[in-house]
């Protein structure tokens, strides 16, 4: 609704061509009537950023990783352009992958903004478009340009003001709405809004850089409906998400405990700095390896091959040169 302006009142009645949105009033409604799932949503979220809590900086930033890229390779997937974790996890390693471009392109683009980079509060920044704000092409495919952009980028921000009384979590459906409406994104980009929605619900929660929902995501991301169906739906997705996200760190701390005891018989600390840093990274070459563990080039490519053979590693590449390994989970 370009122009239109984006406040409630504007929207709400449903007599312009463009599809209604919801009242405030409807959302506050909605998540009053859903405490007790709301409740559950954010002891979800508590538990997770707790978890993340206790880790070092190092394992933390390998944790935030393996979840955005599950995060990124769920959204591809509902918005028509699958990639998988591998692969964008391999094109952040710099390695080389026989991939749709256009697609890992808004992969890498969201991998930064799932780890932290740029406020969600500055669209242009966050969009990656405050280099070029005038550019006819930008990326992915059309979007407002310019003034323009800056206009639906009011729109959407002075709307979500009207949502200060949600609480974070419960945001995100009204979200996702209010960024379709505004236009912010091209056709094929609605990985965009998700992700905004996925930082914004982190604001409550300091520990985490964004709010995961995994492949429970794909259900509500382009949902519709009324106010408290969204909610319901997207609360659910969250307690689902977040606690898919707890069994995820549980199994790198058991794969972790695995492989120190399956290499206990090989002399020296070397095999647990190497199960150190796979239990930190989610791919790795065999160059960080040595530097993330402190050890030779020969004693890293010794350590993986047998590691491998033993079923504890994985190599993901298929090549002799530049091998990526993962834990294997």
């Amino acid at each position: 609704m370009r122009g239109s302006g984006l406040s409630w009142q504007g929207l709400d009645d449903g007599d312009g061509d463009g599809p209604a949105a919801p009242r405030s009033s409807d959302w506050l409604a909605a998540q009053s009537a859903l405490a007790v799932d709301l409740a559950g949503a954010a002891l979800g979220a508590g538990r997770l950023e707790a978890r993340l809590s206790l880790m070092d900086k190092g394992a933390r930033a390998g944790a935030i990783r393996r979840l955005a890229l599950i995060e990124i390779e769920e959204m591809l997937r509902a918005q028509g352009t699958p990639l998988s974790r591998e692969e964008i996890g391999l094109d952040a390693m710099a390695a080389r992958a026989g991939t749709d471009l256009q697609a890992m392109a808004q992969a890498r683009w969201a991998l930064r903004r799932l780890e932290g980079q740029s406020d969600p509060a500055s669209l242009r920044d966050f969009l990656a478009l405050h280099r070029n704000p005038d550019r006819e092409d930008a990326p992915w495919s059309e979007r407002p340009v310019g003034a323009a952009f800056d206009a639906a980028a009011d729109d959407f921000l002075t709307a979500m003001e009207g949502l200060a009384g949600l609480h974070p979590l419960a945001r995100a459906p009204a979200a996702r709405m209010l960024w379709r409406l505004a236009e912010l994104s091209p056709d094929g980009a609605a990985i965009e809004g998700a992700v905004w929605a996925a930082r914004d619900m982190a604001r409550a929660l300091p520990g985490l850089s964004f709010l995961p929902l995994g492949r429970h995501g794909r259900a509500i991301w382009a949902d519709g409906g009324p106010a408290r169906q969204r909610l319901s739906r997207h609360l659910a997705a969250v307690a689902q998400g977040t606690a898919d996200a707890c069994r995820m760190l549980d199994r790198i701390a058991a794969w972790s405990e695995t492989a120190r005891e399956a290499t206990a018989t090989i002399k020296g600390r070397n095999p647990a700095r190497v199960i150190e840093a796979l239990a930190a990274h989610p791919v790795l070459y065999t160059a960080q390896v040595e530097n993330l563990a402190g050890i030779s080039r020969d004693t890293a490519e010794r350590l993986l091959s047998r590691m491998q053979t033993m079923g504890l590693v994985r190599e993901i590449t298929g090549t002799k040169r530049f091998r990526l390994w993962s834990a294997g989970m």
